[in-house]
């Protein structure tokens, strides 16, 4: 199979950018396995480190899923000791997870692992290398953002003024 340019299907960049997005994933997914983490439950780690103290919601957004999907893995996170959750000062329904010394020692270790790929990477390439790729993935990952359709805005069912 190829496209309108003469390309085959196994040169297509897409097909290329996914074979590395499962190889990433497999890596990380194998990594936070040792320390009984997700990858979502890593990322919420990784979230709370940088700025502690962040509602489901807000964690939602930054791991890329649904607030119900959040609940869940807070709950989980909460019963191994990861994060402790308290209400907000501001909102009593709003629950605010901050990382343990548990969550942190998880993620520190994990962290280290996870490096180990980055410094892999850096070995692989020259620094112009590194330069470049970074660029070519920033472009790719912009025209990505541009051609996904974005729904429909809703139209108005209100009758028009005649």
């Amino acid at each position: 199979m190829t496209n309108t340019a003469g390309v085959p299907a196994e040169e297509y960049l897409c097909t290329r950018i996914r074979r590395a997005e499962q190889a990433l994933t497999a890596h990380h997914e194998a990594v936070l396995r040792a320390y009984g983490l997700t990858m979502t439950q890593y990322t919420v780690l990784l979230a709370l480190s940088r700025d502690d103290g962040m509602s489901g919601a807000q964690l939602a957004r930054a791991c890329g899923v649904t607030q119900q999907s959040m609940a869940t893995v807070l709950t989980g996170m909460q019963a191994k000791g990861l994060i402790d959750r308290r209400s907000s000062p501001v909102h009593a329904k709003v629950m605010i997870a901050t990382l343990t010394g548990t969550g942190r020692r998880h993620l520190d270790g994990a962290y280290q692992e996870v490096n180990v790929l980055e410094k892999a990477f850096l070995d692989r390439f020259t620094p112009a290398e590194h330069g470049q790729f970074c660029d070519l993935l920033d472009r790719a990952t912009e025209t990505l953002i541009e051609q996904t359709p974005r729904p429909a805005k809703p139209t108005s069912h209100r009758p028009q003024p005649t």
